[in-house]
């Protein structure tokens, strides 16, 4: 019975976003990676023999550049969200957000909340400083440390 588990989580695993399923059946842990694939016409030689995914590295030099771009225009502390999920500015469609632009906050103020597996998750402010940008709409989903706000620290 556990193999078919198995099996299924095998197969959500190749047919989603999830790049990582670790799980214990019976006190037997498995971890299973998905690793990207590469194509052969994407892979080059330096001068000294490494092979180079010409992708990868493109997509990580974008990267740097736009993260470079970001904390030029902006000066903050990312506010990360601790878990995979869906934010809310509010804690019901009908109330007001916790937070909004220009906002002051102190250490222990709620943020927002990210709803994970039905379970609404507070995320506080772990210092005081001025809400400067608000990363997330509202409703959407968010990844694990995904940056949701930039506060400027007092």
């Amino acid at each position: 019975m556990w193999k078919n588990r198995l099996k299924e989580l095998l197969y959500i695993l190749e047919n989603s976003n999830v790049n990582e399923i670790d799980v214990t059946f019976f006190g037997i842990r498995y971890r299973v990676v998905k690793e990207p694939s590469i194509d052969n016409e994407s892979i080059q030689t330096t001068e000294n023999g490494d092979r180079v995914d010409s992708k990868e590295t493109t997509k990580l030099e974008k990267s740097i550049d736009q993260k470079d771009d970001k904390s030029k225009e902006t000066e903050g502390v990312e506010v990360l969200s601790p878990m995979p999920g869906t934010f809310y500015k509010s804690p019901s469609p009908d109330d007001a957000s916790f937070v909004n632009e220009g906002d002051s906050v102190n250490k222990g103020d709620t943020l927002c909340i990210i709803e994970a597996m039905k379970i609404m998750n507070e995320i506080e402010a772990e210092e005081n400083g001025i809400i400067q940008k608000i990363l997330v709409e509202d409703g959407h989903a968010v990844e694990f440390n995904q940056p949701l706000f930039l506060i400027n620290p007092n």
